[in-house]
């Protein structure tokens, strides 16, 4: 059975697919979806040092093509990586990765050549999993929409038409570091008040911990004691989805989407999230069309989905405009 390589590597693991190019049954993924064949988990083990990260994800996408060949006849035809930080896709290469301490790793060659020198896509962690979610999940028929990770960080993928835009540079989509509360708390960036401070997983994590006096504390926590009615819970968490709102307005009257996909661990939290922040977001516009906010579809398959595309799309005829040129997230 004709199928390619998926590799989503995060800070803590990697998760990986082979993806057939059928449509998967009814039921067992979004319509349309392509039919993940394997699935497999490994630890990143970022902790042994940046080339014996490499070494791994060299192992393990060896690994993968072995078991196609065992139990379905023949080798992977592609094969599709997405990595966090920054990347050059043009070149293959993951030029920058802090929480893995990359710099300048030519993975796409690195990875053809173990694979036997088939096609390799590379790219960015957060676009490719937007690329999944809008082509075949929450956003699946809409022909602009914006896909936002609340995760660590901030950060998004603008789909247009099937694909995601990079931008002239590649930093189209880092809505995390758009400016909602000017002079406010730094962030790493080297701006002041940057939406990731006030509306991400780990902000409100950091903020329900200081106010209920809890170290472990997270934002999980939060979203529980907001539906339990503690009104310490309910003020931080409002106070970050009042910060999410102003930064996804400003977005949506930059871009104009058709559908808003919110995912990440914030998203987890279903209507308590949901409910106010469409409130919030509709109260904040005038002329701007509000779009349709859900949540992402696709949980923690999204980015293995996502690579499986960027493989299949190289075997294309013509395939779209790479949906991953070189970008720079902190999730």
């Amino acid at each position: 059975m004709r199928h390619v390589i998926a590799l989503d590597v995060g800070g803590t693991g990697m998760k990986a697919a082979l993806v057939g190019a059928g449509t998967a049954p009814a039921g067992e993924a979004p319509p349309g979806a392509p039919v993940l064949l394997h699935q497999a988990r490994l630890a990143t083990g970022r902790e042994r040092g940046p080339e014996a990260v490499v070494a791994s994800i060299l192992d393990f996408a060896a690994e993968l093509r072995a078991y196609g060949v065992r139990h379905f006849g023949e080798p992977a035809v592609a094969a599709g990586v997405a990595v966090p930080g920054i990347v050059d896709s043009e070149r293959g290469t993951a030029v920058y990765a802090a929480n893995l301490g990359w710099r300048d790793v030519p993975l796409r060659a690195l990875l053809a050549e173990r694979l036997g020198g088939i096609p390799v896509a590379l790219g960015h962690d957060v676009r490719t999993g937007g690329l999944a979610e809008g082509r075949v999940g929450a956003g699946r028929g809409a022909d602009r929409y914006l896909f936002v990770a609340l995760g660590t960080g901030i950060a998004g993928a603008i789909g247009v038409d099937g694909r995601v835009e990079a931008g002239a540079h590649g930093f189209a989509g880092e809505i995390g570091h758009i400016v909602v509360r000017p002079g406010g708390i730094p962030c790493p960036c080297g701006q002041y008040g940057c939406l990731e401070r006030y509306a991400s997983a780990a902000a409100v994590s950091q903020a329900w911990a200081e106010a209920c006096g809890e170290p472990e504390a997270d934002a999980a926590d939060c979203a529980k004691a907001v539906e339990s009615g503690d009104p310490r819970a309910s003020a931080v968490w409002q106070h970050a989805v009042d910060a999410l709102a102003d930064g996804l307005v400003t977005a949506l009257t930059l871009l104009d989407p058709r559908t808003l996909i919110i995912g990440g661990g914030l998203a987890e939290a279903g209507d308590t999230l949901f409910a106010p922040l469409r409130t919030a977001v509709e109260h904040r516009v005038t002329f701007q069309k509000v779009p349709t906010i859900v949540p992402a579809a696709l949980g923690d398959t999204a980015g293995s989905l996502g690579a499986g595309l960027m493989a299949w799309d190289l075997l294309a005829p013509t395939h779209p405009t790479d949906p991953t040129a070189p970008s720079e997230v902190t999730t």
